[in-house]
């Protein structure tokens, strides 16, 4: 039965089209999770014949000798793929919340204000930089959206902040990917036990810092003379902060993040109960800090409601419709098959993936790798992991629609598909390669 396949693979085309077609991808993503799993509950004995997936099948016997098959998806199979995916979308609010506390009390401008230079070739390094580690420690998605704000404080000319938002691009997800809470498939990664923080950095932060350091030494030798400030360069005025209070709230808020490998480590607890953990009491002194603020507009409860829902939604749907076709069968077929064509090597298969994720988002993939290969064939912190961390993450940054980050920079600064492909495609994928060959070689000759 390959209705399924044709369904998902029509519904990715319809994400891909967001733009032209005018449908948010978030709708798209959501009815494309729910429909696959109609399919599964009326595919039945079908899907499990075609797939071979025997184990399900037996199950599927076994919960029609005393109910429904109907009953055993919804309390059983459902139900499980619903608590690992809930677990990353409670991360991704938690995470999102504080980060825009921070930004409601001009936290970030503690970095910006620091930015004096007019030198294009140094704000582009400055910026770049900042982008990478920074990214590591929040998230490549919300890194870009505070870096491209900044960018538009300091350059006028629209062209010129396409190369300043592009390699910002680049950065974000070259330092969300040796990053476990830097990019949604490293915390899916970390969540599911299949990486620990401590490898991942050890391991995979070279390879990126190549994957950033090629197309950023390349554009810079064709950046001359200085950039031309906004005349009226002027800081949000709409309300005033302390300096006590941003600067309170920036370090709490980091702290937080921070914290967050910590308290797993500490407690064994899923990292969503750390993220949370955190939020509560940046919640709790926030509220404390601004009792006598009139609205109340600078509490958390105020701040979520500034939160991207439907991008979490977004997940939500592509998760649940990743977890369908788990279910069903298909991604243990899909692991066979690449593991016969590529004879089980774990470099040549995880480049494979990467460069699949310049065209599909890295999201869907990740969650693929992680139902196809179970931790029983590969590990925690085996070399597949840590390379599928590189691979999916720096793939993204082929196309500037490969990637949450680069989706978010082309609608903030409008961005050019084809300017993109022309100006950078090619030295990400020299740089994509340079990493990977660097990781290959520590792997085996190092680590």
């Amino acid at each position: 039965m390959i209705l399924p396949i044709l369904f998902f693979i029509i519904g990715y085309t319809l994400i891909a089209l967001e733009t032209p077609l005018k449908v948010d991808k978030s709708a798209t993503a959501l009815l494309l999770g729910v429909a696959i799993w109609i399919f599964y509950v009326f595919g039945g004995e079908t899907i499990f014949s075609f797939t071979g997936f025997f184990e399900n099948f037996d199950i599927y016997k076994a919960a029609n000798s005393d109910g429904t098959f109907l009953d055993f998806v919804s309390k059983h199979e459902m139900m499980h793929h619903i608590g690992n995916i809930s677990e990353v979308l409670f991360f991704l609010l938690g995470a999102m919340t504080i980060v825009e506390t921070i930004d409601h009390h001009n936290g970030f401008s503690i970095i910006t204000e620091r930015i004096t230079t007019n030198n294009k070739r140094k704000l582009l390094w400055i910026l770049t930089m900042i982008t990478f580690f920074l990214s590591a420690v929040l998230d490549n998605l919300t890194t870009t959206i505070v870096m491209c704000a900044l960018l538009r404080k300091l350059v006028v000319k629209r062209k010129e902040r396409w190369i300043f938002a592009s390699l910002i691009v680049i950065a974000a997800n070259c330092g969300g990917a040796f990053s476990p809470i830097g990019d949604v498939t490293t915390i899916m990664l970390w969540m599911d036990g299949a990486i620990t923080p401590s490898n991942l950095i050890f391991k995979t932060f070279i390879p990126c810092l190549i994957s950033i350091i090629i197309p950023l030494t390349i554009i810079s030798f064709r950046m001359k003379g200085d950039f031309e400030r906004p005349t009226n360069n002027t800081e949000n005025q709409n309300h005033k902060i302390p300096e006590k209070i941003k600067y309170l709230v920036f370090f709490l808020g980091i702290g937080g993040l921070l914290f967050v490998p910590i308290f797993k480590s500490i407690t064994h607890l899923p990292p969503f109960a750390g993220m949370l953990c955190s939020l509560a009491v940046l919640w709790l002194i926030t509220s404390r800090l601004h009792y006598r603020f009139s609205g109340g507009s600078f509490s958390c409860s105020k701040i979520l409601e500034r939160i991207d829902t439907s991008s979490i939604l977004f997940f939500l749907g592509i998760l649940l419709a990743v977890s369908g076709l788990q279910s069903m069968g298909y991604l243990k077929m899909l692991a066979t098959g690449l593991t016969q064509v590529f004879d089980g090597n774990i470099y040549n298969m995880n480049l494979c993936i990467g460069l699949i994720s310049s065209v599909v988002d890295n999201v869907p993939l990740v969650a693929g790798a992680i139902g196809m290969f179970p931790l029983d064939v590969y590990t925690t912190d085996h070399s597949f992991w840590l390379f599928l961390s590189y691979c999916a993450g720096i793939g993204g940054n082929f196309l500037i629609i490969s990637s949450a980050a680069g989706v978010a920079a082309m609608g903030m600064e409008k961005i050019e598909f084809v300017w993109y492909l022309k100006k950078f495609s090619l030295w990400v994928l020299l740089s994509f390669f340079a990493g990977a060959g660097a990781f290959i070689l520590l792997d085996k000759f190092f680590f």
